[in-house]
Formats: structure tokens, sequence, C-alpha cells
């Protein structure tokens, strides 16, 4: 079964079908890529006046925009204060600006489409696995003074009231981020592109690219687009075409798992309709869906594709050592997907050549800066903005090969070891 098949086929819209690319068109802008960051170019620049084609290879929303959890929450997978450390106090907070707007732009677009079938949900906690109380209320006064963004401390009574573990010690709650449906917030959006004017082919993967003219072509298997301008969007499943942004992030494997319905078990748990999320690197982060029903829960991150069943099955050993009374719950089905991490933990977001433009590596930050980054770069191209600088630090560096995926696991032993001493040292 696919990923479609599975977790969604109880919720999925599936009013979205497009056809394949097999002939010439011409348009002002081709974005390639059907996911988040994609989609949200082509939105704003249709919304603009442009015209646009957008190649998908497979279906809108097939790679790890759709596949994941539905968080929508501010930052980066880059820590804040490594942020700050490597740009400054002044881009820091320019960038955690950034990351908050993507998150309001989502918001917005599901009331102004009406996206329904999204399911938005506010409130996400982030606990902590250890005692952190200062930390988190400094975070909190931060947040609050220099963003205006209020977050609400929880003491560790607050959070087991709601969370019934005796993993958790604190959280923050955010009470402005929320968690959707993300293939069926992404297939509205698509719909409203078609109704813009937009031209959208899924099953038409790019195969090369000629952008030595003014007016760059791109190919696929059956047809070619003859466009002024190029936006590249993929994610972790992004081929070859562009051997400079295929060496400069690395494909890690996320998996997630879905259980049963048994909405009596899970209250016994669980009795917050906010998302969860841990402080963890690649912790768990989980949420109730199709009204407190079932279970989604993630987490895990391998180096190369692992069977997603197998690693279900430590997803729910770790749900049940975090919940003992969910130890019952039946796992009903699981999938996995590839996420592009660059070296820096930071998105990937800028100027190829003239004309041609960037935005990818959003693994681990969430569907807010994958929105941003789509946006910054239509304001980009239509000379509204040069707000895509401001994630030129964090340029297309090579991520290693495979040394650099290596590496990516070794570090995540590492981190994984820290975790658990400092969890020990709390016990």
């Amino acid at each position: 079964m696919s990923y479609i098949d599975t977790f969604y086929r109880r919720t999925i819209d599936d009013n979205c079908a497009f056809p394949v690319l097999s002939d010439i068109a011409e348009c002002d802008t081709c974005v390639i890529g059907g996911g988040l960051a994609g989609i949200t170019t082509a939105l704003q620049l249709l919304r603009a006046g442009q015209a646009v084609v957008i190649l998908e290879a497979e279906r809108i929303g097939w790679g790890a925009s759709g596949r994941n959890g539905g968080f929508v929450s501010p930052g980066y997978a880059k820590d804040a204060d490594a942020i700050e450390r490597a740009v400054g106090a002044d881009h820091a907070r320019k960038l955690h600006a950034l990351s908050i707007e993507g998150m309001k732009f989502v918001r917005d677009t599901i009331g102004e489409l009406d996206i329904v079938a999204a399911a938005p949900t506010h409130g996400i906690m982030r606990v902590v696995r250890y005692e952190n109380s200062q930390t988190l209320l400094a975070r909190a006064d931060y947040l609050q003074r220099e963003f205006d963004y209020s977050v609400e401390y929880m003491s560790r009574d607050q959070v087991q009231d709601v969370l019934r573990s005796k993993r958790y010690f604190q959280a923050l709650r955010d009470p402005q981020a929320f968690h959707i449906h993300p293939l069926n917030y992404l297939r509205a959006v698509a719909r409203e592109i078609e109704r813009l004017g937009g031209r959208i082919f899924e099953g038409s993967p790019a195969l090369s690219c000629d952008f030595s003219r003014s007016e760059k072509i791109v190919r696929t298997a059956r047809g070619e687009i003859r466009t002024r301008r190029v936006v590249v969007a993929g994610g972790g499943y992004t081929t070859g075409l562009i051997p400079k942004m295929k060496r400069s992030f690395l494909p890690i494997a996320t998996y997630v798992m879905m259980t049963e319905e048994a909405p009596d078990l899970i209250r016994q748990a669980i009795t917050t309709t906010d998302a969860v999320g841990d402080n963890r690197r690649a912790g768990d982060y989980y949420r109730v869906v199709e009204g407190g029903k079932r279970l989604l829960w993630g987490g895990r991150i391998t180096t190369r594709a692992a069977s997603s069943a197998a690693l279900a099955a430590e997803l729910r050993r770790e749900m049940a050592r975090t919940y003992p009374q969910l130890a019952d719950l039946k796992i009903e089905t699981s999938w996995s997907g590839l996420m592009s991490y660059a070296r820096h933990l930071m998105p990937q977001i800028g100027q190829l050549h003239p004309d041609v433009w960037y935005c990818t590596a959003f693994g681990g930050h969430g569907l807010n800066t994958t929105a941003i980054g789509g946006k910054v770069i239509a304001e980009a191209i239509l000379g509204e903005s040069d707000r895509y600088e401001l994630f030129k630090p964090f340029g297309l560096v090579w991520a290693g090969g495979i040394g650099g995926l290596t590496a990516a696991q070794l570090t995540y032993w590492k981190l994984q070891a820290q975790d658990w001493w400092r969890e020990r040292s709390s016990v």
C-alpha cells in the first residue's frame, strides 16, 4: 500500500488529479516540485498575475510535505542559540520572525480558502523529559519580549494532568501554533492554483534543463516547458537534475505510525487535543486524530531507508514505555518518507543562476518554514523584497556524500546518548 492508501484513506480529500505533461507549454515561471514550498511559490506568483506551471514527478504532496505529522509552529531544525552564534542576534531575530510569519501564512491560507478538510487544531506542547524549568521560563520571556509572542509555561503537574506519563517534566504550550492534515491542505491550495489559471502536471519528472539562454527549457519524458524563470523546490526525493543541489543535502528517513481506533484507551493516557513533541533530537511527536479515535505517532531517523514496519514496532515500544497504559494499543499502519537535511540544519533558499531559484532542505523544520521559503522566493521574483537573503549564510554547501550520511548517523547516536544521560539524571 502507498502512504495515501494507509494514513489518508479515511480522511483524504482526494478530488485532485492533474494530467501528465505531453506537449510544449510556455509560462513566466516553472516550479519544479509539488510540495509545500513549490505550491506556495506558485500561489503567490499567480496572485500577482504571473503565468505559472508546476511539474511534479509523482502527485501533489507525494513527498515529505504530504507525509509529515502536520505540525505548524515557529522555529527551525537548527537550535535557536546555534543560529544566533552563526549569524548574530539581530539576524537570528529576523529569521525567527520569518518562521512566525510562515506559520501565520498557512493559518491564513486555510481561512481564506476555507480548507475544512485540513482540520486545523490549535495548540502544540513542547515537553521536556528532564527538569528544565528555568530554561523554559527564560525562553517564554524571550519570545514575549522580542516578538510579542505568548507561550504558556506548564509545570510538571500541569503537564501530567493531560499527558499521563512519568517521562515528562515541564512544557511550553504554544496556543497560536496548530496541527493539520497536510495533504488535504496541499491539495486544496493546488485546486486554488488551478482556479487562478496555473497549470499543474503530475507524473512529469523534470529530466533535463537548459539555463544557458534567457528562455529556460525544462524537459520531461513527453514534453517541455519554455519559461523565463525556474524555481527548483524539491526535497528528499530530488534527483540529480542539478548536481550542485543534489550534493547539498542528505536524504534522511523518518517514520510514522497510526494506531487502531481506541478512543477510550487513548483517553487513559492523553486528554488534550494539542499536538505534542519532546525535546530530544529526532524525538517523539504525536497527536490524537479523527476526533480522538486514533493516535498518530512519529519519530526516529535513519540515514538509509529501513522497513517502516520494523521502525513502527520500535516506535510502538517507545509509546508503551512513555505510556504503559497504552501497551495493548495496536498499530494499524505505518509509513516512512525522506526529508532533505543540509549539513548546517537550515533551509537552503536562494538563487542558483540568474532567474533560477532553489528552495529546499526543509527536513525537521515544520510546515511553517517551507511556506515562508516559497513566499520569500516569490517576493524576490516579483521584485517585492530581498528577504530571501536572510538565508544566504546557509547556502548549498556540500553535505559530505556517503561520509556525510555516516557522520549524521553517528551524531544522532551521540545525541541519543546525551538525551539518555540527561533523563537518567532527572529521575
